[in-house]
């Protein structure tokens, strides 16, 4: 993204106002032209624009064991895959790592015997009410939950809700936003296939690395813009909580991570993602696995891999870090989210990639 000053940008807006009362109707305006430059761009981008050359898709047939459909996203590398039902012969819905981990809680919860997962169909483990209507059950982010708590959007569990590929990238991002949903997929309209799925992160990358603008239309910090969560919305774990109980408040509150903060000092420990599956690759089975949701998440963070090219990484900024400085951050780093923090490096808020699409929506 360049984003670098001209003569005879935003600085001629200063004749417009004096004192107080003009700088603040100039930002005002600095602010509204900024959303509406990105708003433009993402209207004249389609979703072709942001798939991969060489990007793979994965299809699950909803007849294969959920456990096979697991290891399967794994090897692959993917965070999600859709569902396809042979007998109807549509795609029904997406499956997810985070949904595995789920049913493992369930099968903890309930005391079932977690050796008959390996023969469960995903179709099987779709239809099982209370499986359905507890660790799956859709919790939408507190920020963006409706007043009534209503209104949770799509169910990617028993629907499937995609979009064309040459629609534009801004149906897209509202149809993520206003759906509650964290992968889209994109078809080809012309033959039904899936080509990719679309995410918040994806959006940001084609953002920074195609949006061109000479104003400075984003130098106020996150924090005066309103972009994030912070104080008494901010969700934290301990080292010392266990792993099942770390998953169902990020569950419960519909969150993808959560900051890990020292009780005492209440400095930043690491970040603690739902879709972290170290704890699975090192299992021997799925008994194995359901012990480990009892382990701490001071141990499992020791295991996690540590370099910071991984997305789910800790990156941490300050709340007086302005928009310009976090794009320029995620065309650098492609994170998921930044943890704010103040100079003792106390948690004060997080910031998702969701957060910054959603500011522009």
């Amino acid at each position: 993204m360049s984003l670098t000053p001209t003569i005879g940008g935003i600085g001629t807006l200063a004749a417009q106002g004096t004192g107080a009362a003009g700088m603040l109707g100039e930002r005002e305006v600095v602010r509204s032209t900024g959303k509406q430059a990105i708003v433009s761009f993402l209207e004249s981008q389609t979703c072709y624009s942001v798939l991969r050359a060489s990007g793979k898709v994965v299809v699950f047939d909803t007849r294969i064991p959920i456990q096979l459909a697991f290891y399967a996203l794994v090897e692959h590398d993917m965070q999600a895959a859709p569902l396809w039902d042979l007998k109807r012969c549509q795609f029904v819905g997406i499956l997810t790592v985070t949904d595995f981990i789920d049913v493992l809680r369930y099968y903890r919860e309930t005391g079932s015997d977690v050796m008959t997962l390996a023969s469960r169909s995903i179709a099987d483990i779709l239809a099982d009410e209370g499986i359905l209507s507890t660790v799956l059950k859709k919790n939408p982010p507190q920020r963006y939950a409706s007043a009534n708590g209503e209104d949770t959007g799509a169910d990617q569990h028993s629907s499937f809700l995609s979009v064309d590929a040459d629609a534009t990238l801004a149906t897209a991002c509202h149809l993520l936003h206003d759906q509650m949903m964290d992968f889209l997929p994109v078809m080809l309209p012309s033959d039904m296939r899936v080509l990719s799925t679309i995410t918040y992160t994806c959006v940001l990358e084609h953002l920074v690395n195609n949006f061109r603008e000479q104003r400075r239309l984003f130098d106020d910090s996150i924090y005066d813009l309103g972009i994030g969560t912070y104080g008494e919305d901010l969700v934290v774990a301990y080292p010392h909580q266990r792993l099942h109980e770390v998953l169902h408040t990020l569950h419960l509150h519909g969150l993808s991570a959560v900051p890990v903060i020292d009780e005492n000092t209440k400095k930043i420990r690491g970040v603690y993602s739902r879709s972290d599956i170290t704890f699975l690759t090192k299992a021997s089975d799925a008994g194995d696995a359901v012990s480990k949701l009892d382990s701490t998440l001071e141990m499992l963070m020791a295991e996690q891999r540590t370099d910071v090219t991984t997305p789910d990484a800790l990156h941490t900024c300050s709340t007086r870090h302005t928009l310009q400085y976090v794009f320029e951050y995620f065309a650098q780093w492609k994170f998921n989210r930044l943890i704010c923090v103040d100079e003792d490096e106390t948690v004060v808020g997080v910031v998702s990639a969701r957060d910054l699409v959603a500011y522009f929506l």
